[in-house]
């Protein structure tokens, strides 16, 4: 296994999810209800696949430094972490424009 490619693909995949969230909002935000589901849809998609990228990292390293941490390696998890805070966040505002809507 290549280590970078797998960290690259956590990278893009985790970037993916994110960005998948936050163009849920704004269909939201446009009353596109059921885009923003399919977007949410595709994030957790995205971050499902991230977090098994994630799990066979951890795997590789076995809690014993066997995975060099390098700046891209906390820069990927970085972004896998920003992508599930901002799904979950998504999901909430999402809710605020469909109770928002029927004003």
């Amino acid at each position: 296994m290549d280590i970078e490619q797998t960290i690259m693909e956590l990278l893009v995949t985790a970037g993916s999810a994110r960005s998948a969230s936050l163009m849920a909002i704004q269909a939201a935000r446009k009353n596109d209800f059921e885009q923003a589901k399919i977007l949410l849809d595709e994030a957790k998609v995205a971050i499902n696949q991230a977090h098994k990228i994630q799990t066979n990292l951890i795997g590789i390293d076995e809690g014993e430094g066997k995975l060099k941490v390098t700046l891209i390696v906390v820069h990927a998890q970085d972004h896998l972490m920003n992508a599930m805070v901002i799904q979950d966040l998504a999901q909430d505002f999402i809710e605020l424009f469909r109770r928002t809507s029927t004003l």
